[in-house]
């Protein structure tokens, strides 16, 4: 059965993105740097590696419509994978015309899940986006969070939970610590 999880580097303060939406550092990438820390050599670190492997593994990609434009739908797949946008209103000419494994999902983030579970099978969803993610807790769809908490204060921006209708119990299911980031995946209670 398919497990949606949400996939965000954070900084201690619990902000995923600055007010213009780069990640913190003069090089607008400092929240994602812990992936490529493997001794400067530009390849990923042993523990990046890890998870890059559980991401090329997931049969789906959930994301904010925000998300996916910043991210131009990831030029129309994500590594290959379909990706599913909850959105109240129809795609850009991009992704509507250009992008065949983009789907557009308008009755709500429930339907949207719905229909990236069935399309990864047995495989995770990769969950994307803050706004998203929180609306998806709320639904009562999103399963996982996995967190990589960098150890820096961005001061300002985007949080990554900044507003939720009520509390919501996690368990921790596993933490990685290295000295670029503390990587925490947590359960969503039920």
């Amino acid at each position: 059965m398919s497990t949606s999880v949400l996939d965000m580097s954070v900084s201690l303060d619990g902000y995923v993105a600055d007010p213009d939406d780069f990640l913190g550092g003069e090089d607008g990438e400092r929240l994602h740097k812990w992936a490529a820390a493997g001794g400067g050599s530009g390849r990923l670190s042993e523990v990046a590696a890890g998870f890059q492997d559980e991401w090329t593994a997931a049969g789906a990609v959930l994301a904010g419509r925000r998300t996916a434009e910043l991210m131009d739908h990831w030029g129309g797949d994500h590594g290959g994978l379909p990706i599913f946008v909850p959105s109240h209103r129809p795609p850009g000419p991009a992704a509507r015309w250009g992008y065949p494994l983009v789907t557009y999902v308008l009755d709500g983030i429930e339907s949207a899940m719905a229909q990236a579970k069935a399309a990864a099978g047995d495989k995770d969803v990769q969950v994307r986006g803050a706004y998203t993610a929180q609306r998806a807790l709320e639904a009562g769809v999103l399963d996982e969070v996995q967190i990589h908490q960098v150890p820096m204060l961005l001061g300002r921006g985007r949080r990554l939970f900044d507003v939720l209708t009520s509390e919501i119990e996690l368990e921790i299911v596993r933490v990685i610590d290295t000295p670029e980031a503390t990587h925490i995946r947590y359960r969503v209670r039920r």
